[in-house]
């Protein structure tokens, strides 16, 4: 005959072992979740450079053909700062600066362009250091997934 306490000691048995089972996961899934995260900002940070240094040299190019190359230049910088203000990074000079430390640089020239020497073009570059300088922290151990620098720059003919 069996005992009726049996199924009651193999139950608590059972929620032992989950609990060791929840244990042991949990961290991988947390780990994968601040992952997903921490790439999805960065991605979305890599998108804002990509539209800073694009509308800078847009804002460079369509500028009436009064406009003096110095003050195209500012209206360049000027429009990288609107892509990047939201994410706490300017371009400043020729850095781009985060919580008052450089983390990367940003230029913007107009000169002659390279594929038609009768044409003026602006050229926004935008670099930023990342895995030195992320702008959420990383998981430890995760920080070798993301690029080391996010780096783009735009070309645009002057009218």
């Amino acid at each position: 005959m069996r005992s009726s306490s049996a199924p009651a000691n193999r139950r608590r048995g059972d929620r032992g072992a989950a609990a060791v089972e929840f244990a042991l996961v949990v961290p991988m899934l947390i780990a994968l979740l601040i992952g997903v995260i921490s790439y999805g900002y960065m991605l979305s940070f890599r998108q804002g450079i990509s539209q800073g240094a694009a509308e800078g040299a847009r804002a460079a190019a369509v500028a009436p053909a009064a406009t003096s190359a110095s003050q195209r230049e500012v209206d360049a910088v000027a429009a990288v700062n609107d892509s990047l203000t939201s994410y706490g990074v300017t371009c400043v000079g020729a850095s781009l600066v985060r919580d008052g430390q450089p983390v990367g640089s940003c230029s913007v020239s107009i000169a002659t362009c390279a594929n038609d020497p009768s044409s003026q073009c602006a050229s926004v570059q935008v670099n930023y250091a990342y895995r030195t300088n992320p702008l959420i922290p990383s998981f430890p151990g995760l920080g070798v997934t993301l690029p080391e620098e996010l780096d783009y720059t735009a070309v645009a003919r002057v009218s």
